[in-house]
């Protein structure tokens, strides 16, 4: 059995295109957020915690370095690569070092496109224009949208900062220029039901996206929701719950849209709960047993 007998996935939809496997490359930009510096808030998003997924050493490498690095760890896997600002909000500097940093990504030639993992409302016409213009040099260009719930309620009580028309408007304008948008949600969120994860699931696609990623609620030490889970507050999916709730998700998505991810993990050593999030593959196996028996990507639509 193969996720991708049941689900269009990043990794093929490439191999299928490009004519080999491409992987993604991990960057560190040393950015910052508008949550966490004042501009907006500070203490960031209550489920955030950068450390918990990200090498902070990174950023004191130049792009460059950590190309090579990261290059030389999957060179057994692959020979081409989309390079991938992942750390923070990857959109939130001037626009001429934003252009510096992302042309440090496309010199190498095995470079066949870049990500950038930001924010809806920090999005600019000009950073628009900035990820347009590698376009028309042949690179692929996907920009990932951390939305997590369209729901804005749950928004404003995870501390995001914004609401879900910052993101239907960015995406509209993303896609008009050609790029790809792809769409992070959490599921597991408080308060959160089925009802309001296929709510989520309907806004987006009816706002135009291109691929989604799907993770379940973690609990990291050193984010806000640390303090209400240590008190009981705060309940998290068991790996059943995130399995069914995430298949019947992927079972409601058009055949096109391409899932770069369908569950997360966290460093052990800053994750509480759930702890099944330590491995990829208990997950991705229960998830594949789930279509499996009641059908994979579109079968619900």
């Amino acid at each position: 059995m193969q996720l991708t007998d049941y689900v269009n996935t990043l990794g093929a939809d490439l191999k299928e295109r490009y004519g080999e496997k491409v992987h993604k490359l991990t960057l560190h930009g040393d950015f910052n957020c508008p949550n966490r510096d004042g501009t907006l808030g500070r203490g960031g998003c209550t489920f955030c915690n950068v450390a918990a997924f990200a090498d902070e050493s990174q950023a004191q490498q130049s792009i460059s370095t950590q190309l090579l690095l990261r290059a030389q760890e999957v060179s057994h896997k692959a020979k081409k690569y989309l390079a991938y600002f992942q750390a923070y909000t990857s959109t939130y500097a001037e626009i001429n070092q934003l252009a510096r940093l992302y042309e440090q990504a496309t010199e190498n030639n095995n470079i066949v496109g870049i990500c950038v993992g930001t924010r809806p409302d920090c999005v600019s016409d000009e950073v628009l224009n900035l990820l347009s213009s590698y376009l028309f040099r042949g690179f692929e260009v996907w920009l990932e949208l951390g939305l997590q719930s369209g729901n804005d309620k749950t928004l404003k009580r995870i501390n995001r900062g914004h609401g879900f028309a910052d993101y239907h408007s960015v995406c509209v304008k993303a896609r008009a220029r050609g790029i790809k948008v792809c769409t992070h949600l959490i599921l597991g969120l408080p308060n959160e039901t089925q009802a309001d994860y296929q709510q989520t699931l309907d806004q987006v696609i009816n706002s135009g996206v291109d691929g989604l990623k799907l993770h379940p609620l973690h609990v990291v030490r050193g984010a806000t929701m640390e303090k209400s889970w240590q008190a009981g507050r705060l309940s998290t999916l068991s790996l059943e719950q995130y399995s069914q709730a995430a298949v019947s998700l992927i079972r409601a998505t058009p055949k096109e849209i391409v899932f770069h991810r369908i569950s997360a993990t966290a460093k052990i050593d800053e994750l509480l709960a759930p702890l099944w999030c330590e491995k990829r593959w208990p997950v991705q196996n229960r998830m594949g047993k789930l279509m499996q028996e009641f059908g994979g990507q579109g079968t619900a639509l």
